[in-house]
């Protein structure tokens, strides 16, 4: 394996960790730790920055900062750092040696770009204070640099497509269908997640025990409003949260019902059989997980689990499309 796979296969894994520690920071209420940015009250760790978390705590003893959230939040900081370190020397590798790598320079730039906007996003997140539309933005922007990772890293690895690849183009519509409407869900799934509606609908398969309860999609689904609150400024109602989590999980149903037929299309297809295996898997464990994010109120393992569980999904989506494209 050559030193610039390396760099690809280990900001790759480096991402999806990100990615799971950055739902883990979300979920345990740690995104403002640290409410400055890049560092922690101005200090390069959350040890340094002890004497002003503790008057912090004096002040509010209940509020967002504490040393453990600050750590939880500078740690997922410096792997974002790492990763952003990684894709810079990708990127640079891929320019210099751009007659020897299979694609060119063009999507190591393109992830190097994105990266940047992450970073901003970031700090966006800390200085707008949770800010639905950007805390949703950038988990979506993490779960597409780890697509983009995957899909560069299955680009470079240079091993010779199997004889069936070149009889796949009648999967080719299925599976791009397939990852537009995983992406989407976890869009959905973002949007929860950021507004805090995880358990807006307590019950399961009902919701607040009708299959359609009182719901406020025009407050729910305003993108550029503050946490908490509607676009006026008022308390976010129930109502809307409970839209949010309802529209998630009707769309959880058409992915499940999609990828379910996806599934059959690929195990009865030649060569595709172990594929189809590894989505159908992923698949029902994101169901399980999310029905017991609801039915166990929560729990803060489950959930991250959850998170963890979209992005293997996304990535063997992404997979899978790359395998049908290939000649």
């Amino acid at each position: 394996m050559t030193t610039y796979r390396k760099l690809i296969l280990a900001a790759l894994i480096l991402a999806f960790g990100v990615v799971a520690l950055g739902a883990y920071v979300r979920l345990s209420d740690a995104g403002l730790g640290c409410p400055d940015w890049p560092g922690c009250y101005g200090k390069l760790t959350p040890h340094l920055a002890a004497d002003a978390i503790n008057a912090e705590l004096a002040t509010r003893p209940d509020g967002p900062v504490s040393h453990e959230k600050a750590w939880k939040e500078m740690l997922h900081r410096y792997l974002a750092g790492t990763l952003g370190l990684l894709v810079l020397a990708i990127a640079l590798w891929a320019w210099r040696e751009r007659r020897e790598t299979r694609g060119g320079p063009g999507l190591p730039l393109l992830l190097l770009g994105l990266i940047v906007f992450q970073a901003m996003l970031g700090m966006w997140t800390v200085t707008l204070l949770l800010k639905p539309l950007i805390v949703s933005s950038h988990l979506l922007g993490g779960m597409a640099t780890l697509s983009l990772l995957g899909w560069l890293w299955l680009r470079e690895r240079g091993r010779p497509a199997p004889a069936y690849y070149a009889s796949s183009d009648h999967l080719r519509g299925g599976a791009l269908l397939g990852l537009a409407l995983v992406a989407v869900q976890i869009g959905l799934g973002g949007w929860v997640s950021t507004n805090y509606a995880a358990l807006a609908c307590p019950d399961f398969p009902l919701c607040h025990g009708a299959w359609m309860p009182p719901m406020d999609f025009e407050q729910g689904f305003t993108l550029h409003r503050n946490l908490g609150e509607t676009a006026a400024g008022g308390l976010l109602p129930l109502t809307a949260l409970t839209a949010i989590h309802w529209t998630h999980r009707v769309m959880a149903l058409i992915v499940t019902l999609y990828l379910g037929w996806l599934v059959l299309r690929l195990m009865r297809s030649p060569g595709h059989l172990g594929m189809g295996l590894a989505i159908g898997g992923l698949l029902a464990l994101q169901v399980t997980l999310g029905i017991g994010n609801v039915m166990l109120g929560l729990p803060l393992a489950v959930a991250v689990a959850h998170n963890a569980g979209a992005a293997l999904l996304l990535s063997s989506l992404v997979m899978l499309n790359y395998r049908v494209r290939r000649r």
